[in-house]
């Protein structure tokens, strides 16, 4: 039987990140998920990747990044967003030791979990990006900085991704890579669609995760 949502503070050097954690009776992996820049942890593709870790006796903790805790939507620089995200993996494998860990999040929070990833301890067994801004937006010249490098760095170090994104997505998508299937579904940025996006991560959890097949459906 599956738990009600845990909701706790995690101290960081920038203010208290917030998580959100539904664990199942029986555990087989952790799905940990950041945020996009001005948004929350109630996105429409959070939940659905939620969804699809829930059904698989899979814990699924949702993070909120300090500076949302504190009310503000700029987002803050991306040392802090990193430092923030490695004190809450810390806080998360004192509470899940022992367990495999995915990382992931949608739009900046899949640039957070990518750029994390290659130096988080323990590593994750896979990434999960929603929406992964591959292009930023437009500056004043017209150009527009690639994102790749983050996420390319991630198949660099032989870690599987799954990026899921909106077929009209303005930020880009990225392309398949050695270590990197790629989803496209019906829709933008927004990604808001929560059937197709939990469709498509589910599969791919399964496989993921050790121990999971071995276990019966969540009911």
């Amino acid at each position: 039987m599956t738990r009600e949502v845990d909701e706790f503070d995690v101290p960081t050097p920038h203010g208290p990140a917030r998580v959100a954690v539904r664990r199942p009776g029986l555990c087989c992996g952790l799905v940990v998920l950041g945020h996009g820049a001005g948004g929350g942890i109630e996105a429409p593709d959070l939940l659905a990747a939620a969804e699809a870790g829930h059904g698989l006796f899979l814990a699924v903790a949702r993070v909120l990044q300090p500076y949302r805790v504190a009310g503000r939507k700029a987002p803050a620089p991306a040392a802090q967003l990193d430092e923030s995200w490695a004190c809450v993996l810390a806080a998360l494998t004192r509470r899940f030791p022992d367990t495999p860990q995915l990382h992931g999040g949608r739009s900046s929070g899949a640039r957070v979990a990518c750029r994390g990833a290659v130096v988080a301890t323990p590593a994750p067994i896979g990434v999960l990006t929603l929406a992964f801004p591959l292009l930023a937006p437009a500056r004043r010249d017209g150009t527009r900085p690639d994102r790749g490098p983050e996420i390319d760095a991630v198949d660099a170090a032989g870690i599987p991704v799954l990026a899921v994104s909106g077929d009209a997505d303005r930020f880009g998508v990225p392309a398949p890579a050695a270590h990197r299937e790629v989803v496209t579904v019906r829709g933008d940025h927004s990604l808001r669609a929560k059937g197709p996006v939990r469709d498509a991560v589910a599969p791919w959890l399964d496989g993921l995760f050790p121990g999971v097949r071995d276990l019966p459906p969540v009911r």
